[in-house]
């Protein structure tokens, strides 16, 4: 069963931070369990929200296995690049090894920063808000689930005006409440 943690409001703080959580090898959903059970055990991590499953196509290389997909929303003391760190730390315990691994292909585990609060990073490692975060079905419904009022810091849109373009983009939610 999922971790969840809701908060009693009906719109979530934009000061949160919100994370893309993907897994298509092996055991999808307890890789995904184990990645937000290890952030639930970070001292400055918590996890406050999570949606429910969703399974995706696979997008750029498609000869591959179809993803299981997941958001969370997360407060942390930690800064942007501390965060990568630790969910780096956390993709290689759920086996991801970025040494070998072809880029968008198959992955035991992917978690990454769509947003930080209303926080813009643009540097060679990290960029928040996520790149492909408006064009990407499987990182935008799970979003909107947990957060349907999010706007996008740069552009001022609302996230959910994204999703006509994405459209197109099979995906497959899983409930498990």
């Amino acid at each position: 069963m999922l971790p969840r943690v809701s908060l009693r409001k009906k719109n979530l703080p934009s000061d949160l931070t919100y994370l893309s959580l993907g897994s298509n090898l092996g055991d999808r959903q307890g890789r995904l369990l184990a990645a937000l059970q290890s952030l639930t055990r970070h001292s400055q991590i918590d996890l406050i929200r999570s949606s429910d499953f969703y399974e995706t196509a696979p997008q750029d290389v498609t000869d591959q296995p179809w993803f299981l997909n997941m958001a969370a929303a997360i407060t942390t003391r930690l800064s942007p690049t501390e965060l990568l760190s630790v969910l780096q730390d956390i993709e290689r315990a759920g086996g991801r090894d970025r040494s070998i691994s072809i880029a968008r292909g198959p992955r035991s585990i992917d978690i990454d920063i769509l947003l930080y609060g209303s926080l813009i990073v643009d540097t060679p490692g990290l960029t928040i808000p996520h790149p492909r975060l408006t064009v990407r079905r499987f990182v935008l419904e799970p979003l909107l689930e947990i957060a349907p009022d999010l706007v996008h810091p740069v552009t001022g849109q609302a996230l959910g005006e994204y999703l006509p373009d994405v459209a197109e983009q099979p995906l497959h939610r899983i409930c498990l409440r």
